[in-house]
């Protein structure tokens, strides 16, 4: 069997071990997803129609669905980050590590099996609130080929912010601080796009939020899912995506192999 099989064969033996612990405990994806779903419904029916007037043709509290959906989507997929991180923390922890390093697998197949877990779980949680949108109100004119671009931009978006989160765990000496340190990726989103536009920001804040990564992540969102053209952001959107990736595999393997040599 090639190396190449090899850790292949030990990821997919990771990842279902990983789904298994997610099935047993539902609760913890359920989280993931309600904060979303909170935000979305407290964001339009308690603010709305003030900041839906406000924006670009008016329109109240419907025009602001439209707006806000993507960007709660996206708030969303960063959520998951924090699972990931508790999860991995945990694992490094409470000695189940120590049984890995005795056993002959791939030593990259423990974080690789804890990401696509977590990339999967995300993608589940998005739909739910994607169905929580649609069930509100939201409306899309994307194409099914838009829905599927979308799709592959999220699972891009969660593949990135999951290595990142990775890293974060294996940083972390407890699960509580484990659970903390993600909260800069879950906030990032705020400071784009996602509730309110860049243009309507000071001008600090406005060319922090323009030159930030989940700004054009939200904005190409949002175009897929409103059919329209999405310019740049697509592609700027998935160079962000590639390079956060790369940043998070890179310090997680690092960290992982320092970790296992004390």
């Amino acid at each position: 069997m090639s190396t190449l099989v090899h850790a292949a064969h030990d990821s997919m033996t990771m990842l279902r071990r990983n789904l298994k612990h997610a099935i047993r405990y539902p609760s913890v994806g359920f989280g993931t997803a309600m904060m979303p779903i909170l935000m979305l419904l407290l964001f339009v029916y308690a603010f709305g129609d003030t900041i839906g007037t406000g924006l670009p043709g008016g329109g109240g509290r419907d025009a602001y669905l439209e707006y806000l959906t993507p960007g709660i989507i996206i708030m969303g997929v960063a959520a998951g980050s924090m699972s990931t991180s508790i999860a991995v923390c945990s694992d490094m922890t409470e000695g189940i590590i120590n049984r890995f390093r005795t056993m002959n697998i791939t030593r990259s197949s423990f974080m690789t099996g804890h990401v696509l877990g977590s990339v999967l779980q995300t993608m589940v949680c998005t739909v739910l609130v994607v169905g929580v949108a649609l069930a509100v109100g939201f409306r899309s004119g994307a194409t099914p080929l838009q829905w599927l671009a979308a799709a592959g931009l999220l699972a891009a978006i969660a593949f990135a912010v999951t290595w990142l989160s990775t890293a974060l765990g294996l940083l972390s000496k407890t699960v509580e601080s484990a659970s903390n340190k993600p909260l800069l990726i879950q906030f990032l989103p705020f400071l784009g796009s996602a509730v309110v536009p860049a243009a309507s920001m000071s001008p600090g804040l406005r060319w922090f939020a323009e030159h930030q990564p989940f700004t054009p992540m939200t904005e190409a969102l949002r175009g897929l899912l409103s059919g329209s053209a999405i310019g740049n952001s697509g592609w700027i959107a998935l160079a962000w995506c590639a390079v956060i990736s790369l940043v998070g595999y890179v310090w997680s393997r690092a960290l992982f192999n320092g970790t296992t040599k004390r």
